[in-house]
């Protein structure tokens, strides 16, 4: 078995494989994207818990012609939270907090303002989403008011000020039963700020990004230069998509290299070699509730494209981008696709076919 440094040597260095699906990936790639006006899109597969190739496709974006390449970065909307999971659960392996901490525990001057439901709901209820949160605030004016903020708060203020809001609406059902929550991942990664005394930025960047040399990760719109989302037949604007305060919930942007490192110790960890978390919190974090199809992060399915399960699963798009992963811990393979065009540009279809046709490739190449 190797060692806990073992691994995060080899996560950081890449873990490259030889090459062998290269022609395989850019007709994948490329197939995907035909007829489809999302402007560039990538395709990663993993192998032996190896980065084994990679395609990419397109453009940057409708106003830059520039290429897209493998070091550009993607934002991968909501497939970041199982980073967020895997900060927070750091958290825990040290006993600042557990997975039974309250709302109401570790937010007592909020809990005191809130329905009285949510008081009891815990940390691992949030991060499952079997808290009986809705998915957002239901309040569409509320809404808009607290994503398109332009006052000068801070991130963590922004975030307090939508969860003090959050909690005033009535549950979608009873704690303990699934329904998917956004909400839900920005209150535990509060309860991570409050307990820590950091920021969320920070302890992703301590916890998880450094540890793994993810050094192209950043929160929100990627950078000018690289590829930009689009949505309506155009490059989106600060109100076509999520604000940067919603990051626990998605809203990351990294390379396909960085994000696999991530996928690679999520692989490792579910056959007890992962380098950031105990073995028995890599079980607890990527195993679902009974009667809940979701873990802390990931949808678990019993089989994709031909590839037996359990496969840990997840979709992201904040409308102006799409991603896409699928990792089968007992192979240690995977695939990630993304691409810079929303639902409407027909990101989501491109994403989907791409990432599903790689996963038939991997069934046809074990």
């Amino acid at each position: 078995m190797m060692s806990r440094l073992a691994v995060l040597l080899a996560i950081c260095t890449g873990v490259f494989a030889a090459p062998a699906f290269a022609d395989d990936l850019d007709a994948i790639l490329s197939k995907a994207a035909a007829g489809k006006k999302a402007p560039g899109a990538a395709l990663l597969i993993i192998q032996d818990y190896g980065i084994v190739d990679e395609a990419v496709y397109g453009v940057r974006s409708l106003t830059d012609p520039t290429p897209v390449s493998r070091s550009d970065v993607w934002n991968i909307g909501s497939d970041g939270k199982a980073m967020t999971a895997v900060m927070i659960a750091r958290l825990v392996d040290r006993g600042v907090l557990s997975w039974e901490s309250t709302i109401g525990g570790v937010l007592p001057d909020m809990a005191r303002d809130v329905r009285p439901e949510y008081r009891a709901i815990t940390l691992q209820q949030l991060l499952t989403h079997t808290s009986g949160l809705p998915e957002n605030i239901r309040d569409e004016k509320a809404l808009n008011s607290l994503f398109y903020d332009e006052s000068s708060a801070s991130l963590s203020e922004r975030r307090r000020a939508y969860i003090a809001r959050a909690l005033q609406d009535a549950p979608v059902g009873r704690a303990g039963r699934f329904s998917y929550s956004n909400t839900g991942f920005l209150i535990a990664a509060f309860m991570a700020e409050t307990a820590s005394e950091e920021t969320y930025e920070s302890l992703m960047r301590d916890e998880v990004f450094t540890p793994l040399g993810m050094t192209s990760a950043g929160f929100g719109r990627p950078p000018t230069g690289q590829p930009a989302g689009h949505r309506q037949g155009r490059v989106a604007v600060p109100r076509d998509v999520n604000p940067d305060f919603f990051a626990p919930a998605g809203n990351i942007y990294l390379s396909l290299d960085d994000w696999a490192r991530f996928c690679i110790d999520q692989l490792r960890g579910a056959n007890g070699n992962g380098a950031l978390l105990k073995p028995q919190t890599y079980s607890v974090t990527q195993s679902p509730p009974p009667g809940a199809p979701v873990s802390m992060g990931w949808f678990v399915r019993d089989s994709i494209a031909g590839l037996p399960g359990p496969v840990y699963y997840h979709e992201g798009s904040d409308g102006a981008w799409f991603a896409v992963v699928a990792l089968f811990p007992a192979s240690g393979s995977g695939v990630l696709a993304v691409t810079n065009g929303g639902k409407d540009m027909g990101g989501q279809a491109l994403a989907l076919a791409a990432a599903m046709n790689a996963a038939k490739l991997l069934a046809i190449k074990k």
